[in-house]
Parts: structure tokens; C-alpha cells; sequence
């Protein structure tokens, strides 16, 4: 059984909450660390094993300020870990897009993960 994953945030990485127990997955602030695939494998393992026994609904909050191309990868990499929970069956998966009212790019960047991944995507546009 995956474990509570709590991934506190710096200036360059940011905070990961991951409980299995509740099915809840949050991911905020900026992500441009020095290496994005090392720094989200801990979140990606953690999936892997949820994956095999997940909770009936996982409720996924993003709200990032900014992030790098190489995190852009991963995040697609933790998009397809849900996508795959989602297609299982056992679980309905719902991400939340948060993006600011004048960030076009972030809403964007959502729209564009939106498109490649065949699980519900909510547009939550927040006030700064």
C-alpha cells in the first residue's frame, strides 16, 4: 500500500501531498528543480503502488505558479500514472487546474494536458 507522501515546497520545487488513504493529491507552487525526473519519482512510485489498490474517487488539486519543460515531462508522467488509475476502473479520478484570472499560459497548460489525457479535467480559475 502506497504510503503519505509529504513533499515540502522551496523557491524551486513544489509542495507534494499524497494521500492514499483519502485519494487526495496536491501539487502547488513553482517547479523548475534542478532535475524534475528525480525529484517527482518519489510522487510516481507512490502512484505506481496506489495504482494497485486505489481508493473509489481521487480528487488531484494543481495549482502551480510556474514551472520548467522538464517538469512539464513529468507532470505528464504523474497526468498518465492518473490516467491509468482512471482507466482501471476501480477509481474516478478528477483533476483540478488552478491557474490565476490573467494567467493565460498556466490556463494553456492545462488545456494542452487536458487534450492529451483521458481523465476529467475542471478549469478552476482563482483570483490572485
Amino acid at each position: 500500500m502506497a504510503e503519505l507522501l509529504n513533499i515540502e515546497g522551496t523557491p524551486k520545487t513544489p509542495v507534494i501531498k499524497f494521500d492514499p488513504i483519502t485519494g487526495k493529491l496536491d501539487l502547488k507552487g513553482r517547479s523548475i528543480p534542478e532535475n524534475s525526473i528525480e525529484f517527482y519519482k518519489p510522487l510516481i512510485d507512490s502512484l505506481e503502488l496506489f495504482s494497485t489498490a486505489p481508493t473509489k474517487e481521487m480528487s488531484v488539486n494543481i495549482h502551480l505558479e510556474y514551472f520548467n519543460t522538464s517538469s512539464s515531462k513529468c507532470i505528464l508522467d504523474v497526468f498518465k500514472k492518473l490516467e491509468y488509475i482512471h482507466k482501471g476502473g476501480n477509481s474516478s479520478v478528477l483533476i483540478n487546474w488552478h491557474y490565476e484570472q490573467d494567467d493565460e499560459d498556466m490556463l494553456e497548460a492545462g488545456e494542452d494536458y487536458q487534450a492529451i489525457i483521458a481523465v476529467p479535467f475542471k478549469m478552476v480559475e482563482v483570483e490572485e
